[in-house]
């Protein structure tokens, strides 16, 4: 008798299996939605929440509440302004390569976009900055010192703002950026030079500075490199070409140390165990003290 009646507990049985597992898929969702309180919450909610978020400087917390925001709704004005903001709270955290990640991942979904401008305005900010947060704490750190790739995507972004976008708000803040960075890269350039002066490779010095004043024609460097070119050419013999970079200092830069025997003023035994530090001199540390004032 149990045998013939025990197929028909079967449905019951069946039904009581079902009826647990969805309980438990309801409480597995119970608790998905209790790790994402935004979850269900309308855009402009969201939207809300997190630009609060960021007014008030809680860049982490912003970022992840656009991140949510853009999860839940993948397109509409909202989304793309968050995904703009995310980039904004990234760079404003120091998570500049995540910044710059998404400020690419934006402009390739949406290459015409009015803000656009906006955009490789901040990518350059964001490459400017890369790699030098740690080791401004750290060090006093020389820009110039540093490889000098990033900086370079940077002025490249610069340069596109004012080429592509010459109207827009940030066209005149991005051009006195780049002027910043060409004496970055002037610096650089002669700080080689004085590199191989310290090294007593007067010929060398002498084509690092002849780069210089061909690269960076006007940078803030000009006359060190013109002082180099003199300090050079002396130490060589070559009087004439020795005499020729005396007379542009005394006519362009008469207060230049040199002229007073007091250039270059290589670096002190400590400073050298700063790898950053430069080959530093009465005219370039005054310069990059105001620089780095800015």
């Amino acid at each position: 008798m149990i045998r013939r009646s025990s197929p028909l507990f079967a449905p019951v049985r069946l039904t009581a299996l079902l009826l647990v597992l969805v309980i438990a898929a309801t409480g597995c969702n119970r608790g998905t939605k209790g790790d994402n309180p935004d979850e269900g919450q309308p855009v402009e909610t969201l939207y809300q929440k997190a630009h609060g978020l960021m007014e008030g400087g809680n860049w982490s917390g912003a970022e992840t509440s656009f991140r949510r925001l853009v999860a839940q709704y993948p397109y509409g004005p909202y989304t793309e302004q968050a995904m703009i903001e995310t980039a904004y709270a990234q760079f404003k955290a120091g998570k500049h390569d995540d910044a710059v990640s998404s400020i690419d991942r934006f402009i390739r979904t949406y290459p015409t976009h009015r803000n656009v401008a906006y955009l490789y305005y901040l990518r350059g900010l964001s490459n400017s900055n890369r790699d030098t947060v740690f080791l401004r704490r750290v060090w006093s750190l020389d820009a110039s010192r540093r490889d000098l790739s990033t900086p370079r995507q940077a002025y490249a972004d610069f340069n596109i703002v004012i080429d592509r976008y010459p109207n827009s708000r940030y066209a005149e803040d991005a051009r006195r950026r780049m002027t910043e960075l060409r004496n970055v890269f002037a610096q650089h350039e002669l700080d080689n030079a004085l590199y191989y002066l310290r090294r007593e490779a007067w010929l060398s010095a002498a084509g690092r500075a002849n780069y210089l004043l061909e690269t960076y024609p006007q940078s803030a460097y000009q006359y060190d490199a013109v002082a180099v070119l003199a300090e050079a050419y002396t130490r060589a013999g070559n009087e004439t070409l020795a005499g020729d970079a005396r007379r542009v200092l005394e006519l362009n830069a008469p207060d230049h140390p040199w002229l007073q025997n007091d250039w270059p003023n290589y670096p002190w035994m400590i400073r050298k165990l700063n790898p950053f530090a430069g080959e530093k001199s009465a005219t370039t540390g005054m310069r990059n003290a105001t620089m780095n004032r800015k």
